[in-house]
């Protein structure tokens, strides 16, 4: 094997992702029945929990973590410390929940919904029965 160079390249990321309040709003929707998927203790923001961080945010595009004890000013410089390191958005913060949003450029666009089909009317007997009998051709009368 010859000798290479090391790479000291880091990893090419996207630019970070501007939310605009529609997108912010529907994220935070989706975000709402999701459980956190990270959490950070009292070490704060490690090499550790930025790479389960990065893993999270390719598998799932948005999550939520978990810090623990900390004060306001705290989980506010985590949130931008973590956004900052993986390009991501913050998308909310609320108490010790932080929302964090990272489109995967790998995964599939999104399926457009499927047109609504009209509901089915329903028909009673009686409609069935006169509709049946107008479908009849006419009995011919042998003389």
């Amino acid at each position: 094997m010859p000798n290479l160079p090391p790479d000291d390249d880091p990893p090419v990321r996207a630019p970070v992702p501007v939310l605009d309040a529609a997108r912010r709003r529907e994220l935070r929707a989706k975000a709402h029945p999701l459980a956190p998927v990270v959490m950070i203790g009292d070490a704060g923001v490690t090499p550790a929990v930025i790479g389960e961080t990065d893993r999270a945010l390719l598998s799932h595009e948005l999550i939520k973590v978990h810090v623990a004890g900390a004060d306001r000013a705290t989980r506010q410089s985590t949130l931008d410390a973590l956004c900052a390191a993986l390009a991501c958005a913050p998308v909310q913060s609320i108490g010790r929940m932080l929302v964090l949003f990272r489109p995967n450029p790998d995964a599939a666009p999104p399926r457009s919904p499927a047109k609504p089909r009209k509901p089915k009317r329903h028909v009673t007997k009686q409609q069935a029965a006169a509709r049946l009998e107008r479908k009849k051709p006419a009995a011919r009368r042998h003389s």
